[in-house]
């Protein structure tokens, strides 16, 4: 099986499938959240009052506050930052010389 990569600019993930998502990688719903893009500065995003609730009704209406890429196999979901992460959820077969 092809790992899946989600497009998060072309598809938007739905609110259920983005918390899935989060559940899967095993983070943090602002661990998720990229910070060099307007939205975070523009919407405060840095000060820790939000809830997670909140933050992803932000990450739904600016997607572009996604981090990316998350990448789902059979073996896993992980948010591939660094790159070198997806090698933890490519079966043996899938692996080869890994260059960026």
């Amino acid at each position: 099986t092809e790992p899946t990569i989600i497009h998060y600019l072309e598809t938007p993930p739905t609110r259920d499938e983005l918390v899935k998502l989060i559940a899967d990688m095993g983070i943090s719903v602002r661990a998720l959240l990229r910070k060099n893009v307007e939205p975070y500065e523009e919407l405060g995003l840095a000060e820790d009052k939000f809830t997670d609730d909140r933050l992803i009704d932000f990450m739904l209406q600016h997607p572009i506050l996604i981090n990316r890429p998350i990448v789902v196999t059979p073996l896993g979901t992980r948010l591939c930052r660094p790159s070198e992460v997806v090698l933890e959820i490519l079966p043996d077969a899938q692996k080869g010389a890994f260059s960026k």
